[in-house]
Order: structure tokens, then C-alpha cells, then sequence
């Protein structure tokens, strides 16, 4: 994988699962990380992992879905480290539920994290990559983009968030700025151990159903995203732009 060293990264939804394992990996591969998540506390575990690891990093609470939370986010993290050259959008959320029982509610927290979340991060950042010449967006999308019993807003999140990519890729690719996005299958994290917990399934007999759908016959793991990332923000994907990679062990 390309060296990070001298590039500065900001990961939203970094308190955990794909996020924070993202966050290390990049900060492992030399990068200054902004560890961002909905409180500062939050981002706690994580930026204590990568300076342990002897990298740098700083957490930062911020609601994605809120602009001006957003604006002083970013700003911060330019105003601490000069530039910022690298954009992973993946803080997210749940709110499962049949499209009869899912609220307005359900549906716009959804929407607005996902979907509305990476539009404002990327707004946020993108002046700066364009002034410099240079950037790296990395959006997070899913398999659920393909549809999922139960998952009207995550599926239409995650699918809107692939037109995005591609669409941020035309419009910024002039500014050697590659967009491209990350679709996992069933990661284990505490979102899929949520979605378990949703249709009444034992948590760990839930993961080995899932595996026996599987190509590879296992489920993904917080790593296995977080690699994909890292050669996506590297200067090995440099004729690399407006993908989306499925991760998920095979296909379908």
C-alpha cells in the first residue's frame, strides 16, 4: 500500500467498527487522522489506539447531518494540521423496519447521516482539496444498496450514496481529486449485531447463517473494509475513480 506520511485524513463514524479500524489503518500507514463521531467521547478508544500505536490523531464531535457542526469540523482539523487530503464518509446508522412500521423519523435520520452526512463533509473538504490540487473521498456505501427486507431508507441511502460518487468523481476529477466508494456485505460490528437483535436472532448464530450465503463461507471484518480504504486514499489507486467496490466475500 501507498505511504500515507504527510497526508491528513478525516474518518466520520470513527468511534467503532469500519471507522475506527479505518482510522488505524491509515494512521498506521503514516496519515495525521481527525477522528470524528457524533460526541468527542466517542472518539476516545480510537484515538487512543492510534497514539499508543505511535501515529497521530485528535477527536472531534460533530453531527454530520448538522452544517454548521460540519463547517467547524473541518475547519478545525485544517486550521490543526495545515490541509486536509483525504475523506472517508461513513458514519452511519440504522432505523430498520417494514416500510407499513417505519416512521418519517426512521426515515430522515437515515437519510440525513448517510446521505446528507456525506454531502456536507464533502462540501466541507472539497475547497480545500481543489485549492491544493489534490484529494481523496472515500464513501461507504453497502450491499444493502442492492435492496433489503426491512431497510428502506439504509438501501436508499446506500445507493444514493454510489450516484454520489460518481458524480463527485466528473466533477472533481479535474482537480486530481479521485472519488470513489466502498460497498461492505455483512461486516461484524455493532450494527449487525443491532440488525440480529432486530428479527429476534441469536447474535453469533445470526453471523454463521450469513456465512453459509458466503462465497468465502465467513463474514467480514472491520479490517477487511479498512484495506480497501487504504489503497483507495494511496497514491497505488491514482487512475482509480467513480468505483464502487463490493466487499462482501463473492458475489450475491
Amino acid at each position: 500500500m501507498g505511504n500515507l506520511t504527510g497526508r491528513v485524513a478525516i474518518v466520520t463514524g470513527a468511534g467503532r467498527g469500519i471507522g475506527a479500524a479505518t482510522a488505524k489503518r491509515l494512521a498506521a500507514d503514516g496519515a495525521a487522522v481527525a477522528v470524528i463521531d457524533l460526541r468527542e467521547a466517542d472518539t476516545a478508544e480510537t484515538v487512543a489506539a492510534i497514539q499508543q500505536a505511535g501515529g497521530t490523531a485528535v477527536g472531534i464531535g460533530c453531527d454530520v447531518s448538522q452544517a454548521d457542526q460540519v463547517q467547524q469540523a473541518v475547519k478545525k482539523v485544517a486550521d490543526d494540521f495545515g490541509h486536509i487530503d483525504i475523506l472517508v464518509n461513513n458514519a452511519g446508522v440504522i432505523r430498520d423496519n417494514l416500510l407499513f412500521k417505519m416512521t418519517e423519523s426512521d426515515w430522515d435520520t437515515v437519510i440525513n447521516v448517510h446521505l446528507k452526512g456525506a454531502f456536507l463533509c464533502s462540501k466541507a473538504v472539497q475547497s480545500y482539496m481543489v485549492n491544493q490540487k489534490y484529494g481523496k473521498i472515500v464513501n461507504t456505501s453497502s450491499t444493502s444498496a442492492l435492496g433489503n427486507r426491512g431497510q428502506a431508507n439504509y438501501s436508499a441511502a446506500k445507493m444514493g450514496l454510489q450516484g454520489f460518487t460518481r458524480t463527485l468523481a466528473i466533477e472533481l476529477g479535474p482537480f486530481n481529486i479521485n472519488v470513489n466508494a466502498v460497498a461492505p456485505g455483512f461486516i461484524d460490528t455493532e450494527m449487525t449485531k443491532a440488525t440480529a437483535e432486530r428479527v429476534g436472532a441469536d447474535p453469533e448464530q445470526f453471523k454463521k447463517m450469513a456465512a453459509e450465503q458466503i462465497p468465502l463461507r465467513r463474514v467480514g471484518k472491520p479490517e477487511d473494509i479498512a484495506n480497501v480504504v487504504a489503497f483507495l486514499v494511496s497514491e497505488d489507486s491514482s487512475y482509480v475513480s467513480g468505483q464502487v467496490i463490493y466487499i462482501a466475500g463473492g458475489p450475491r
